[in-house]
């Protein structure tokens, strides 16, 4: 996947998705509320690893500011390029949902992953192959989340947006 700009916005649309469809329509008299019909899909929850409420396990990363942040600009611009480039790899995989940095505001929390699997062991194995996490530039906090199984489908939704890629 090589459109990864602005994949934690991207994460809007599972709130949205997952909130009740319910629609006001302004007209010239009085608003009319009108609900949109929504039908399962059990063959696309069982795909996605749903359970019953179209929730699944996700790991989620807290990329933060690591001990080594030092280098010239050249090389922390070549560290950035690597990084970008692993989250892409990772992606393209299906192993990763939604990745992306928080706004520069001095917090050392820097960004986060929602990695597409069930367990802090196989996000820790993923985690590893980050170059930026290997040089000690970031280092992550892993946390299972419960999320809905939706989220897989952003990527593919993005990529229909974005305009540039990273």
């Amino acid at each position: 996947m090589k459109n990864i700009n602005g994949l934690v916005a991207v994460a809007v649309f599972i709130l949205l998705v997952s909130c009740d469809a319910k629609v006001t329509v302004e007209t010239d008299s009085e608003p009319v509320a009108t609900e949109s019909e929504v039908v399962f899909d059990k063959a696309l929850a069982e795909q996605l690893g749903a359970d019953q409420y179209g929730m699944r396990m996700y790991v989620m990363a807290f990329l933060k500011e690591g001990p080594n942040r030092d280098g010239d600009s050249t090389a922390r611009a070549n560290l950035q390029r690597q990084h970008l480039d692993n989250i892409s790899r990772m992606a393209e995989e299906g192993k990763l949902s939604v990745a992306g940095p928080f706004a520069a505001d001095g917090n050392p929390v820097r960004g986060i992953y929602i990695f597409n699997v069930k367990t802090i062991e196989e996000a820790r194995a993923l985690t590893e192959t980050d170059p930026a996490i290997q040089a000690g530039s970031l280092v992550m906090e892993l946390r299972q989340w419960y999320g809905s199984a939706a989220l897989q489908l952003l990527l593919k939704e993005h990529e229909r947006i974005a305009e540039k890629n990273i």
